[in-house]
């Protein structure tokens, strides 16, 4: 089986892919970590995959994702790839983010 079936069957069965993009461990970016986490436990459970990118150890990483600002956050999959740039603390703005809620209209 090749990764991109792999991938293919994780995206079937609902499984969220997401990549973190912080710049070393700093309050902001163990903040964004511990949103995202809590985030996927609550609203995702066990069908998620959290990869953090350490762009002070790999920036050439930054370019394959088009990363401008830090913390990033990127879903993968399910597609279509989403960013959400921030430490992710606004839950509801991620929820809408990563298209688990709809955006609430003003009257």
């Amino acid at each position: 089986m090749t990764k991109a079936d792999v991938l293919s069957n994780e995206a079937q069965q609902g499984r969220w892919e997401l990549k973190l993009y912080v710049a070393g461990q700093t309050p902001k970016s163990l903040q964004a970590f511990s949103n995202l986490k809590r985030i996927c436990d609550q609203h995702h459970p066990g069908r998620y995959h959290i990869e953090v990118i350490d762009l002070l150890k790999n920036p050439q990483l930054a370019k394959g994702d088009q990363i401008l600002a830090l913390p990033t956050l990127v879903r993968k999959l399910p597609q279509p790839v989403r960013k959400i740039i921030g430490d992710l603390s606004n839950t509801e703005s991620v929820l809408v983010g990563l298209d688990l809620r709809a955006r609430k209209v003003r009257a």
